[in-house]
């Protein structure tokens, strides 16, 4: 970067955590368990072709299936068009700038996460910035899932979508059915945006789309 004359600035810190400790700093001992690492592993790239299949859906800007090194959870974001209000910032150890730069614009997103945030336990997690008004009212109908307001998103536990008979058919569920909460409390234009004829859990048939069937 030098050589090319950029100049840079890397903080060498952790992100979204209330005791950030350089990475240089940092000499506490630590357990690996090789077995839960790569559980981990194969759940994240199952999710993932879940998540790609979903992002497939939609027509409007969305983001790939990607993980947050942060706070270590894998998120796919729709988003509508439409400028924001600015994002108040505020997570720890995260610049400002970041946050307001990522919701510059409203989103519906959804996402994975391994456990934290008062939840024991992975789960899955849907959420729209701006918060529409009415949106944590919605009954999505999928059993499990629920609105947990100190995080102010959906949640489904993973262990419900690993106990289903078809599970990615449960997550893809989900995943449809908190966009929609989020789209229509937010009156985004959903004609616009989204492939029609959109069947929960199952594949989409492009084929048919194409020949008008």
């Amino acid at each position: 970067m030098k050589r090319a004359g950029v100049g840079f600035d890397i903080s060498g810190a952790p992100n979204e955590v209330e005791r950030a400790i350089p990475f240089a700093e940092d000499t506490r001992e630590r357990h690996w368990d090789g077995d839960t690492i790569r559980r981990i592993h194969a759940a994240f790239r199952s999710i993932d072709r879940e998540f790609e299949t979903f992002r497939g859906l939609f027509v409007g800007k969305s983001s790939p299936s990607h993980l947050f090194w942060g706070s270590f959870d894998l998120a796919v974001t729709r988003f509508s068009g439409r400028e924001a209000p600015l994002h108040p910032g505020g997570i720890p150890n995260l610049p400002d700038r970041v946050t307001r730069e990522a919701y510059s614009h409203e989103v519906a997103s959804a996402g994975f996460w391994l456990g934290g945030g008062g939840i024991e336990g992975a789960y899955f997690y849907a959420y729209g910035y701006p918060t529409p008004d009415g949106v944590s009212d919605v009954d999505l109908g999928i059993a499990g899932a629920y609105w947990h307001e100190e995080l102010g998103e959906f949640v489904l536990p993973y262990a419900e979508v690993c106990a289903a008979s078809d599970p990615g058919g449960l997550l893809q569920s989900f995943l449809q059915r908190s966009y929609e909460a989020v789209a229509e409390a937010g009156d985004w234009e959903r004609e616009d945006l989204e492939l029609p004829a959109v069947h929960y859990g199952r594949p989409y048939d492009l084929e048919a789309y194409r020949s008008g069937a």
